[in-house]
C-alpha cells in the first residue's frame, strides 16, 4: 500500500513521510515501544483515509527513537492517526493468536510469546474500538473455518478478510462518508487478500498449505486471466468509492496509491518480482 514515489510532488512525499513517522510516534505514545514494531505501510494508508476532511496537516519535528541522532518531521494529533494505531494493535494481536492456533507448539512459540507481550496493549485498544475488535475476531475465525473445510471459494475467503478492513470505517461519525470509506476499504481488503494469495501460491503448493486459488484452479490454464479480471474489478470499485469522498489534504496521495501504486504491486506479484522488491523495501527505511 505504497504510492509511486516518482509521481509524487516533493511536498506530497514529505507529507507522506510525516504520516509514516507520525503514526510511529502515535503508536509509541499510546502503546509503548513494542507497538512501534507493528508499523507497516497499509496502516499509513488507513491513517490518511481516516483523517477528518477539514483537518489540516499538522507536523512537528521530533527526534526519531530508531535513529536518535536524527530529527524527523512527524504529523501530530488527529483522529486518523489514533484510529489507525488502535486498529493496528488489534489486528496484529488477532493475527498472532491465529498463528498460534494454526502452528504447532514449537513453530507457534514466537507468536505466542509476542501475543503475551502485546496482550495489555491489545486490551486497551479493544476498549477504544470494540466494533473493530469484534470484526477482526469474527473475520479471522471465518477464515479459519474456511481453511479447515478446504473451501475453494475465493469470494468467501476474500470477503472474510475484506470485512475486517471495511470495519475500520465504523467509527466515522458522518453516515455518507462512513458508507464510502467502508466500501473503499472493503474492496481494497479484497484486493490485498487475493494478491497475497497469488504471491504465496508457489510456496503454499510446496508446503501443502491452504490456498483457495490452488483449490479453485488446480491447473494454471485460465487462472491469471480470471485473477487479473477480479482484481481489476475490486480496484475499480474502490476507486469509485474514493471519488465520492470529500477532498482532504491526503487525497492526492491516496489517489496515487489506488491508481498507480497498487497496479504496480499487482504486476510485480504476477511477474514474480515482488519478493525481491519487498527485500529491498525491508532494507531501506523511508527517508
Amino acid at each position: 500500500m505504497r504510492p509511486q514515489k516518482s509521481e509524487l510532488r516533493c511536498r506530497e512525499f514529505d507529507d507522506y513521510q510525516a504520516v509514516y513517522c507520525g503514526l510511529c510516534r502515535t503508536l509509541g505514545q499510546r502503546y509503548g515501544f513494542l507497538a512501534r514494531s507493528l508499523l507497516n505501510y497499509d496502516f499509513v494508508f488507513l491513517a490518511m483515509l481516516l483523517s477528518e476532511p477539514g483537518e489540516p496537516v499538522q507536523a512537528e519535528v521530533h527526534r526519531c527513537p530508531i535513529c536518535p541522532l536524527r530529527k524527523k518531521r512527524m504529523c501530530v494529533g488527529g483522529a486518523g492517526l489514533e484510529r489507525a494505531a488502535d486498529q493496528m494493535v488489534i489486528l496484529s494481536w488477532w493475527k498472532l493468536r491465529d498463528t498460534v492456533a494454526d502452528e504447532g507448539f514449537f513453530r507457534g512459540l514466537p507468536a505466542r510469546l509476542l501475543s503475551l507481550l502485546l496482550r495489555r496493549d491489545y486490551r486497551r485498544a479493544a476498549e477504544r474500538q470494540p466494533g473493530f475488535d469484534r470484526a477482526a475476531s469474527d473475520g479471522l475465525e471465518r477464515l479459519r473455518e474456511l481453511e479447515e473445510e478446504r473451501s475453494s471459494s475465493m469470494d468467501r475467503t476474500a470477503d472474510a478478510f475484506a470485512g475486517i478492513l471495511g470495519a475500520a470505517a465504523w467509527e466515522e461519525p458522518d453516515a455518507a462518508r462512513k458508507r464510502e470509506l467502508e466500501q473503499l476499504l472493503y474492496h481494497v481488503g479484497r484486493w490485498i487478500y487475493l494478491v497475497d494469495a497469488v504471491e504465496d501460491l508457489e510456496e503454499d503448493n510446496i508446503w501443502g498449505r491452504y490456498n483457495p486459488i490452488a483449490l479453485r484452479f488446480p491447473q494454471a490454464e485460465g487462472r491469471e486471466e480470471y485473477l487479473r479480471t477480479t482484481l481489476r474489478h475490486s480496484l475499480n470499485l474502490s476507486r469509485g468509492a474514493f471519488e465520492l469522498l470529500p477532498v482532504t489534504p491526503w487525497s492526492e496521495i491516496v489517489a496515487n496509491i489506488l491508481y498507480l501504486g497498487l497496479p504496480l504491486v499487482e504486476q510485480a506479484v504476477f511477474t514474480g518480482q515482488w519478493k525481491e522488491i519487498k527485500k529491498i523495501i525491508g532494507r531501506r527505511k523511508i527517508t
